[in-house]
């Protein structure tokens, strides 16, 4: 009748959406137990791989099925193809992953899927010219370099991304150069200080590049401590600063650097006395004083501090008071 309004039934269609649910659950089950059978069966053919393809955007975290997937190609597919096709398998893999990771960036099978790929990657037709020796290799790994950066912008803080761009990074050495990746790295971070994937990677570029003499550490560490200096002030509550600021002291810094340090976290506490890291950092960073500059400092007058910023600790937080008890426990013995 015309004015009066529907009443639907929600009763029929909650049943509507029960069944389909139901016949979902069946369809895959049934595509489960066929792969399954197949892989037990040794099945090795194109219709396996397509078979698997179809159980794995399903569930892309069946790793049972990547490991039966790589076997197929390894056991059936690949054996009998020209490297050119094999290439082209590889590539339609990758394809494959790649729609599969915009939906689900963060399962891992896909990521490790896409390094096996690529490590199986023909050298390419020009391989026995030493010149264009890994043709096809080299232009794969420097396409997957630009997309997973395009991934990175879409979420920088995804580590596993980070992860697989440090694998690449380590195998095609000459795609980035350090001075490269540390302006990334700076990019991402000032883009979001939160990012703790970017600062490891910054410290993992940084590290090679004092341990190989490439990089004055004295030199690049105050860069980087004005760097870490900025952030602190711009989001004392995060701890992926602190984090890396306790990786640029140390555990043997000079007198001088640790005293610097320390008189600028006692400014930014003044600004924000509820700050939980600048009070941790503080005890840590005092309780090096005492360790590694004993006959320098006045060990009783920082004991006495520490206990007090721990007694501060233990108001903003509460949950781990019985931790900040121990530490005061240990300050007596390193006196």
């Amino acid at each position: 009748m015309h004015g009066v309004k529907r009443v639907r039934n929600y009763q029929e269609d909650i049943e509507t959406r029960r069944r389909k649910e139901q016949a979902k659950i069946a369809e895959y089950l049934a595509l489960s137990d066929q792969v399954l059978s197949r892989k037990k069966q040794g099945d090795w053919t194109s219709e396996a791989l397509e078979l698997t393809s179809k159980l794995l955007q399903v569930n892309p975290e069946f790793y049972t099925v990547w490991n039966y997937r790589r076997n197929i190609f390894l056991n059936g597919l690949f054996p009998q193809s020209t490297p050119d096709q094999v290439n082209q398998l590889l590539l339609n893999d990758l394809s494959m992953t790649m729609a599969a990771l915009k939906t689900h960036p963060k399962i891992y099978w896909i990521w490790n899927h896409r390094r096996w790929c690529l490590e199986n990657i023909p050298a390419g037709p020009g391989a026995a010219d030493e010149e264009n020796a890994n043709e096809w290799q080299k232009s794969v790994w420097e396409k997957d370099l630009f997309v997973v950066e395009q991934m990175l912008d879409a979420d920088a803080r995804n580590f596993h991304a980070w992860n697989y761009r440090r694998y690449i990074l380590a195998n095609t050495p000459k795609a980035r150069t350090p001075k490269s990746e540390l302006t990334y790295t700076k990019q991402k971070i000032l883009s979001n200080f939160s990012n703790f994937s970017a600062w490891h990677q910054r410290s993992k570029v940084l590290s090679s590049q004092w341990a190989s003499g490439k990089l004055s550490e004295a030199k690049s560490k105050e860069s980087e401590f004005k760097l870490i200096r900025d952030a602190m002030y711009t989001d004392p509550h995060d701890q992926s600063v602190w984090i890396y600021h306790r990786w640029l002291i140390g555990t043997d810094s000079a007198y001088e650097i640790l005293e610097r340090e320390i008189e600028s976290i006692h400014e930014l506490l003044t600004e924000q006395p509820d700050s939980k890291w600048c009070l941790e950092s503080l005890v840590h960073y005092k309780r090096m004083l005492i360790r590694n500059h004993k006959e320098t400092v006045d060990s009783q007058a920082l004991v006495a501090e520490c206990r007090k910023y721990l007694e501060q600790l233990k108001e903003l937080d509460p949950m781990r008071s019985r931790r900040y008890e121990d530490i005061a426990d240990q300050l007596s013995q390193e006196l």
